[in-house]
C-alpha cells in the first residue's frame, strides 16, 4: 500500500510508474493511505486520483531512519574521500551505509556542490543549509536536487516538504547511466562488503550469504566514469578488515559471493589506509596497490597469494 498525500507518492517516486503499470496489467486493486504528514514533494511523485482504487485517511508520522553512528575508521576514511577525491563544483551520489554518509561530515569547507542520486538523508540537509550545495554546476535539473527517495530523520522530510530545490524521480530516471553522466565531475561512493586483488567489487553477498541489495552502485559507478567533463570518480570504499576481523580484502573471492563492479568498472578504492587508483592497471599492479591500503596484518599474506597466482611479485 502506498502511502500518499492529496495524492502523490511524497518522499517516495523511486518506483511510481511499474507499481502503477503492475497493478493495471494484473487488476490488483490499487489502494492508498491519504496521510497529511507525509511531504508534498516536486518532480515525479504526482499521481492521478484516477490510479487509485481506494483512499483511505490516516495521520501517522513517517518511519524515521537515522544516519548510523560513524566510527574512527568510517571518520578517517570519509576524510579521505572529501579532502583527495571530491573537488568544489562536483556533483555527487553518496550510497548508504556509515562511511556515504559520513563523507557529508567532511564536506563542509566545499563549494557549489550538486547533488543527482537516488537517495537524501540528513547529512545533505546539513550542507544545503550550510550552503555547500548549490547545484550551480549541475547539467541536468540546474539548481535542484535530483532524487529518487529520502530517507532519514524528520527533518528530511521537513526539508523535502513543499521544497522546490528538491525533485523526486523513477529510479529508471535518476539512475539512467547516460542522465548521470550529462553531469560534470561526477563523484559516486559506494561501499563493499569484500574485493579481491583484481579490483572485483562484492556489493550484496559473500560466499552465497546475502547481506544487502544491489541498489545503484554499478549505475552511478558507470556513470561517474563517463561524466561529460572527463573529470568523474567512481569510488568504492571499505574499512580494511571486516566485522568478524578478517581482511576484506582477499586474494579470491569465495564461491557464490556476488560481483556487483566488475575490475573493469573498477577506479578507485578507499580505506583507512589510503586510495587505490586501479584503472588501466594490469593484474600485478592492481594487486600491489591494493595490498597498500590493506589492513598490515594481512599485507604479507596477501602478496604470497598473489605471487603464487600470478607468478611474479605485485609491483606498481
Amino acid at each position: 500500500m502506498s502511502k500518499v498525500n492529496q495524492p502523490g507518492l511524497s518522499r517516495n517516486a523511486r518506483n511510481r510508474e511499474a507499481e502503477t503499470e503492475e497493478s493495471r496489467s494484473t487488476n490488483v486493486r490499487q489502494p492508498a493511505q491519504v496521510n497529511p504528514q507525509v511531504p508534498v514533494t516536486y518532480g515525479d511523485s504526482a499521481i492521478h486520483v484516477s490510479q487509485i482504487d481506494f483512499l483511505v485517511p490516516c495521520s501517522e508520522p513517517i518511519f524515521e531512519v537515522p544516519s548510523p553512528p560513524p566510527s574512527s575508521i568510517d571518520q578517517t576514511i570519509a576524510s579521505n574521500i572529501a579532502s583527495e577525491l571530491i573537488e568544489d563544483g562536483a556533483t555527487i551520489q553518496l550510497g548508504f551505509g556509515s562511511i556515504p554518509h559520513e563523507v557529508t561530515s567532511h564536506l563542509r569547507d566545499h563549494k557549489d556542490l550538486g547533488i543527482h542520486a537516488e537517495n537524501i538523508f540528513d547529512g545533505i540537509v546539513d550542507l544545503v543549509e550550510l550552503g555547500v550545495i548549490t547545484n550551480k554546476h549541475k547539467q541536468v535539473r540546474q539548481g535542484r536536487i535530483a532524487a529518487s527517495y529520502a530517507i532519514g530523520t524528520k527533518r528530511v522530510y521537513d526539508f523535502i516538504d513543499q521544497n522546490p530545490l528538491v525533485a523526486l524521480y523513477e529510479i529508471a530516471w535518476t539512475n539512467s547511466i547516460e542522465r548521470i553522466a550529462r553531469n560534470p565531475k561526477v563523484s559516486s561512493v559506494n561501499t563493499c562488503l569484500e574485493m579481491d586483488l583484481s579490483g572485483q567489487s562484492v556489493g550484496d553477498s559473500i560466499a552465497g550469504n546475502v547481506y544487502t541489495g544491489v541498489g545503484g552502485q554499478l549505475d552511478f559507478t558507470r556513470g561517474a566514469s563517463l561524466s561529460s567533463d572527463g573529470k568523474g570518480r567512481p569510488i568504492i570504499t571499505m574499512s580494511s578488515l571486516t566485522t568478524t576481523g578478517t581482511s576484506a580484502i582477499v586474494p579470491t573471492l569465495a564461491r557464490g559471493s556476488t560481483v556487483v563492479a566488475t575490475r573493469a568498472h573498477v577506479h578507485y578504492v578507499v580505506t583507512e589506509y589510503g586510495i587505490a587508483y586501479l584503472f588501466g592497471k594490469t593484474l600485478r599492479q592492481r594487486a600491489h596497490a591494493l595490498i597498500q591500503i590493506a589492513h598490515p596484518d594481512f599485507r604479507e599474506s596477501l602478496e604470497k597469494s598473489a605471487f603464487e597466482r600470478l607468478k611474479t611479485m605485485p609491483a606498481p
